[in-house]
């Protein structure tokens, strides 16, 4: 296992450097140094973008997610109760800045508000509704455009990203009924590659992340009730983690852009460290959207994602709705 690993984040590492070259059909290597001009549009809301920031340029994009899960996802791949109803709100504030050319770092700050409702296995004292709410796990990113996009090469950027484990994960009250998670308990380091490619009339993104986690330990309370996927009371070995985003735009009519996106992640074995300990949790997520360009300074999105597949996770349907505003 380690050694697909290797092989896979090796290819992540090794994309950007690979000797792009545009061929003619004399077999010759041929220039294509001319500049491609995107539509105006949004963006993805999952996916990540390739192109960073212009240098200087600082942009604020908030998200608004409301998570309705009414089943979980078997070890089996198979849909299940969720043993009562789960919801919850949550808002991230992205912070953009264009640092250097082709050099953008932002940030993520998630806010998270959960409810529980009507839960088969009541707390210690009889609960069987809960609430909480507070900061959950930050993140820093650092995008960096190796490969400027032609003709016929995408653009290719490195994304290096940083996760804090601000959120509350550990000594969960048991009358809370795991609602009083709102993190994951360690650090967790991403690297992977970014591609766009304007192929009129449409865009199309994707990325391919690997994320290695820290061990963590959790008490017996947080376990019973699976605070930050805890697996065992004391220390935990969470499993590294291969995500795929898929995202395309269409720009159909004025101000208006279609958006899908289909995105997924599943866990593998480790990397550095011992063995993981905890259950390997695997999901695929499908994100129809409707963009508005309201300004060249002001954009929305409007989306529903709805999760289509999975193990051992949460089967969600979660409407979404952000806007970028640029300074």
């Amino acid at each position: 296992m380690r050694r697909w690993l290797l092989i896979l984040l090796a290819v992540v590492l090794l994309i950007p450097v690979m000797p792009w070259q545009v061929m003619g059909s004399t077999g010759e290597v041929q220039e294509t140094t001319q500049e491609i001009k995107y539509p105006y549009t949004f963006g993805p809301i999952v996916t990540s973008t390739a192109i960073p920031l212009a240098k200087g340029k600082f942009s604020l994009q908030p998200y608004w997610y409301l998570y309705c899960t009414n089943s979980k996802f078997s070890p089996n791949w198979r849909r299940i109760n969720a043993d009562g109803d789960y919801a919850s709100f949550e808002t991230v504030l992205q912070l953009n800045y264009g640092l250097w050319d082709d050099l953008q770092v932002y940030a993520l700050v998630p806010f998270i508000q959960n409810w529980a409702n009507g839960v088969n296995n009541p707390g210690p004292n009889g609960e069987r509704s809960a609430d909480f709410g507070g900061l959950g796990d930050v993140s820093l990113s650092f995008k960096y455009r190796v490969i400027a996009e032609t003709f016929v090469v995408p653009t290719v950027s490195y994304l290096l990203t940083v996760g804090f484990p601000n959120g509350h994960f550990s000594y969960l009250n048991p009358g809370r009924l795991g609602t009083d998670r709102l993190g994951n308990g360690s650090y967790a380091f991403t690297t992977g590659v970014n591609l766009s490619k304007l192929i009129s009339p449409l865009i199309v993104y994707a990325n391919l992340w690997y994320t290695l986690h820290t061990d963590f330990t959790t008490d017996a309370a947080t376990t019973a009730r699976g605070g930050a996927g805890a697996a065992v009371s004391g220390t935990n070995h969470p499993p590294d983690r291969v995500t795929i985003n898929l995202a395309m735009e269409w720009p159909f009519s004025g101000k208006w852009v279609a958006l899908v996106e289909l995105f997924g992640y599943g866990d593998a074995g480790r990397l550095i460290g011992p063995q993981a300990n905890q259950a390997p949790s695997d999901r695929i997520t499908i994100l129809p959207a409707m963009e508005y360009m309201a300004t060249t300074q002001l954009s929305f999105a409007l989306g529903l994602e709805i999760d289509l597949a999975g193990k051992n996770a949460n089967a969600n349907y979660t409407p979404v709705l952000s806007l970028i505003y640029a300074f």
